[in-house]
């Protein structure tokens, strides 16, 4: 199965959703990531880059799109439908991850905006969370408890973060554990990672 994750900056997607698609990749899913920016308002480029292709490399991502735009300067919506239009073109993904839309960011707000309207045949749409996003409400859980170490190792690939202060105080990589743990007590195991569907059809 061909499944695709969108990511407005390098470690979106492994924040939201490193631990699901490890899992994924333990199935020998096909993985493929697009990252719209190389996140330089949050660090130099060209690290923020290498740190996620390394990233890609150890979940066995088969090809990584990047967008070429500026962090917090995208262009306008059909320009980013156009370009995710074409990535869902080339691979035909049964499965799309991507920013929530609720969110303080700009960035994650238009991705996931462009992101519904390029994915409107897609039968599997699903929002994973951040730190920034608002109000969000998970209504899928997967229990990450046997790959969490793994998903702080992969969050740990992001150096140029990881020591970044969170609203929270913690760390990136403690407040992944943090969410985790939350998100588990919801689903009613101890580590998960919590989901909200945009668009789920079921194969019966």
């Amino acid at each position: 199965m061909n499944i695709l994750a969108l990511g407005a900056h390098p470690d979106d997607i492994e924040y939201g959703c490193g631990g699901t698609f490890l899992k994924f990749a333990k199935k020998g899913e096909n993985l493929y990531f697009m990252v719209l920016t190389r996140g330089e308002y949050g660090g130099e480029p060209e690290k923020r880059q290498k740190e996620q292709e390394k990233a890609m490399k150890l979940l066995g991502v088969k090809k990584i799109f990047w967008g070429g735009y500026t962090d917090t300067e995208l262009p306008n919506e059909r320009e980013i439908i156009s370009h995710i239009d074409s990535v869902i073109g080339e691979i035909n993904p049964k499965e799309v991850y991507v920013n929530y839309i609720d969110d303080i960011h700009q960035d994650h707000r238009m991705l996931a905006k462009c992101t519904l309207a390029a994915t409107r045949y897609v039968k599997r749409v699903f929002y994973y969370e951040d730190y920034t996003s608002n109000n969000f409400e998970p209504d899928i859980f997967v229990d990450i408890g046997d790959v969490l170490e793994e998903k702080q190792k992969l969050i740990q690939i992001y150096a140029s973060q990881v020591a970044k202060a969170y609203p929270t105080k913690l760390d990136m990589v403690e407040s992944v554990k943090a969410i985790a743990n939350f998100r588990g007590f919801q689903g009613k195991v101890k580590y998960a990672e919590g989901f909200k569907a945009f668009r789920y059809l079921r194969d019966l």
